[in-house]
């Protein structure tokens, strides 16, 4: 499979290093992400017009990538609110306490539940109901917000989506791109999603565990739900969503009965949502807008109920509130997804063919380029994979690669016993970088719903997820 890499491939890849740079150095990436917008743009469509009209372009494909989860985001958040200011959520999370009563517990038990539900309905909906039910309760036993967020990321974005055992979206992508049956990279994928999660939630656990016992500022128990609008921040590294522990939230008078009845009634509709999930067969997009919509109805049930007269208002107000916060968390991850959606599909459709004929995208053109500057043997074949996984998702989208993963794998099988491993391997690895534990704005779900700062997220899921995809390589090569 021979690529023409031309200067936009350089240039993209020359950004890539410079935002990650910056990425480490802690400082905001906007600047250099519209930098390079401009400059792919003005070698796209060689005239300064162009390039400009790209930065605005560039933007509104990101925005609209990411939409539907802005809009889950906020309508949560909004619900989130109503909910914390009548007191429900503490009527509501009451029960669960009595098994959740320490933060260890709380870090696996929202793991497991999210890997669970995250492997029937995929990890975007599964966040919105595992974080508005148990953040709470997690806080309340001593698991600070990043905790949680960490937790159902590795397990949902990582564990459960690097399988897809039950919907089995992925296996079948990278199978039938190997030219392989789903079932022998189903088989191959289950001792390296076991090392590959065992590895990074355990790291990153220990890691959790030592600073609050150091007494580190991430122990400080904020929640979500005690959202509020400040002024912007400065640094992307740092965006406000939480009130400081001690600040007392504003009330609203609700009768205890109705409080119960509230408690019982908004688990039983979510609880309906998964059955409902289940029987229709919805995935993705249709089980995130069910739980969207549930949302919004329970918001102008509870709010018209508290609020009574003032209902209606209080209801506008309530959601004027969820979508200042989902922009607001937003706001510093557009540009670098616009920058980064160019490496796939978003550069053929802002900029009239800029790449070469056969090309799959600037990302997946160096992922190849890369497969075909070593030698074709399983040892190396393993190491490959693993890397051209995670380039290809550095585009923030776990699924864009893994097809070109698969063909690549096929390439590097030395024999039909090693290429279910291989294309398992690049398939956990493209997952793991580009469905949400690593790359910011892909993550957002999980660290909104808990009210942290993406990039802060993605910072400490690095060493836990690189160790692991160390430890799941070496596995795979003795595997083959």
């Amino acid at each position: 499979m021979n690529i023409q890499l031309t200067a936009l491939h350089y240039v993209y890849l020359a950004f890539i290093v410079l935002i990650i740079a910056v990425m480490i150095r802690r400082r905001d990436t906007t600047i250099i992400c519209v930098a390079g917008i401009m400059t792919i743009g003005l070698l796209a469509t060689e005239t300064l017009s162009g390039s400009v009209t790209g930065i605005f372009s560039s933007f509104i494909y990101a925005t609209k990538e990411l939409l539907s989860t802005i809009f889950i985001i906020s309508i949560i958040v909004a619900m989130s609110r109503v909910l914390i200011r009548t007191g429900i959520n503490e009527v509501m999370v009451t029960p669960v306490t009595r098994f959740i009563r320490s933060p260890q517990v709380a870090y696996w038990g929202i793991g497991l539940i999210m890997m669970v539900v995250s492997l029937f309905f995929w990890p975007s909906p599964a966040v919105a109901l595992v974080g508005a039910v148990l953040l709470p309760v997690a806080v309340r036993v001593g698991l600070p917000p990043i905790g949680a967020a960490i937790a159902m990321n590795l397990f949902g974005h990582g564990i459960a989506l690097s399988g897809d055992y039950i919907i089995q979206g992925a296996p079948k992508l990278t199978a039938d791109a190997a030219g392989l049956p789903v079932t022998s990279v189903m088989t191959a994928s289950i001792p390296l999603v076991i090392v590959m999660g065992t590895v990074s939630t355990l790291t990153a656990f220990w890691m959790l565990r030592k600073e609050m016992k150091s007494g580190s500022p991430v122990h400080s128990p904020n929640t979500i739900s005690d959202t509020v609008s400040t002024e912007p921040s400065s640094s992307s590294e740092a965006v406000p969503t939480t009130l400081p522990a001690n600040q007392p939230v504003q009330r609203q008078v609700m009768s205890p009965r109705l409080q119960k009845v509230f408690a019982l009634l908004i688990p039983l509709l979510f609880a309906v949502d998964v059955i409902l999930m289940f029987v229709l067969k919805l995935q993705g997009g249709d089980a995130t807008a069910l739980i969207g919509g549930t949302a919004v109805v329970i918001l102008i049930a509870v709010t018209l109920a508290a609020h009574r007269h003032a209902g209606p208002e209080e209801t506008t107000n309530y959601l004027i509130e969820g979508f200042q916060f989902g922009f607001k968390v937003f706001g510093p991850v557009i540009p670098i997804a616009a920058f980064f959606y160019l490496g796939d599909a978003a550069i053929t459709e802002l900029f009239i063919n800029p790449l070469p004929e056969g090309s799959h995208g600037i990302v997946n053109d160096l992922g190849v380029a890369l497969a075909g500057l070593v030698p074709l043997n399983d040892t190396v074949g393993a190491i490959t994979m693993t890397v051209t996984g995670a380039v290809t998702g550095m585009d923030g989208s776990g699924f864009s690669g893994i097809s070109l993963v698969g063909s690549i794998a096929s390439m590097f099988a030395g024999s039909a016993d090693s290429a279910p491993v291989l294309t398992a391997l690049g398939q956990v690895a493209a997952i793991w970088v580009g469905g949400g534990t690593l790359i910011p704005w892909a993550l957002i779900p999980a660290a909104a719903i808990c009210g942290v700062s993406p990039f802060e997220l993605a910072r400490r899921n690095l060493k836990p997820v690189l160790l692991g995809l160390t430890v799941t390589t070496i596995v795979a090569i003795f595997l083959i």
